[in-house]
């Protein structure tokens, strides 16, 4: 193998940039040619390609967001259009190929290496931690940081005005994000898409705290369980006192990556390129117990990752 590529798919994360570096100066290091591919898969149809060197990722670990940008491909579907894609990997002479991204795009990745043939290696790369057989994905612990660091600042208007605030975070499909921001700030609730809400039992917990002379009120809420401001509709009338909602959105994506996930995203990248190098293909990469380890693609995506019920549980015996 004398070339490789790196793209960055779907949804950025901070910690993305790391990883580029990692592969980028491991790969060079290690006598491959390195490009990269802007744009995700739309960059590569594109043929959005170029060489990187060891400049082309200086100064990047500390950055947020991607160098190489990242875009949606819901083309990519399309067998014919993965065809064309192995088309213009071949033509550029790029022998194998890292991709980091969440589910969709190692999905992308992996019907690449079954029906066209090309090697291909995945970095997880999501905030929302729902990437099965890797205990982190890159991007979670930033993500996590920012969240709970809007919460300890709503807590502080929350108790001046004595109101509840209910705070939407993301997570589609797995509640993640809210059960360990919510726990680590001591929320009075979450609600995540695992576990059905009941209003009523939620609004009778909130009074009974108010009751014990509790000021201020804090309920985390999944995007992908509820909108908060039917939480709020649902509580407001029931508590009897006024609710404020705040929507973290994309400001959970963005910012500095903190030490544990560049680290994370180095050790990752690393493996990605020594894995091509022993002709490991249809794999990503996993911290599994510490260690950074390789496992299929076909078994990581075979179903979604589970969120750790004890996390919830303990949430609740905490709040």
């Amino acid at each position: 193998m004398k070339r490789i590529a790196v793209m960055t798919s779907g949804g950025d994360s901070p910690g993305m940039n790391a990883a580029i570096r990692a592969v980028v100066r491991y790969g060079i290091k290690s006598g491959l040619e390195v490009y990269g591919i802007k744009r995700g898969y739309a960059g590569l149809l594109d043929e959005d390609i170029e060489p990187m060197t060891f400049a082309s990722v200086g100064g990047i670990m500390e950055k947020g967001g991607t160098i190489l940008r990242t875009s949606r491909c819901p083309e990519f579907v399309r067998k014919e259009t993965r065809a064309e894609a192995a088309k213009i990997l071949k033509k550029h002479g790029i022998e194998g190929l890292v991709v980091i991204g969440g589910e969709g795009s190692l999905h992308g990745a992996m019907f690449l290496e079954e029906e066209q043939k090309i090697p291909v290696v995945g970095i997880p790369g999501t905030i929302d931690n729902d990437i099965a057989m890797t205990d982190m994905s890159i991007g979670v612990d930033t993500c996590l940081n920012t969240v709970v660091d809007a919460i300890q600042k709503l807590k502080d208007t929350a108790s001046s005005h004595e109101r509840a605030f209910i705070v939407e975070v993301m997570g589609r499909s797995s509640g993640y994000i809210a059960t360990v921001s919510g726990l680590v700030t001591g929320a009075e609730a979450v609600i995540i898409p695992e576990v059905p809400v009941n209003y009523e039992e939620l609004a009778n917990k909130l009074l009974e705290e108010r009751a014990r002379g509790k000021i201020n009120c804090i309920v985390v809420v999944a995007e992908g369980a509820a909108s908060a401001y039917t939480v709020a509709r649902h509580l407001e009338h029931r508590i009897g006192y006024e609710t404020r909602i705040t929507i973290l959105g994309h400001i959970q994506r963005g910012g500095s990556p903190t030490a544990f996930d560049r680290l994370l995203a180095s050790r990752m990248g690393v493996a990605a390129v020594d894995a091509l190098m022993r002709g490991e293909s249809g794999v990503m990469t996993a911290l599994q117990g510490g260690k950074i380890t390789t496992v299929k693609l076909d078994e990581v995506l075979k179903e979604k990752k589970r969120l750790d019920m004890e996390l919830v549980k303990l949430a609740g015996i905490l709040s």
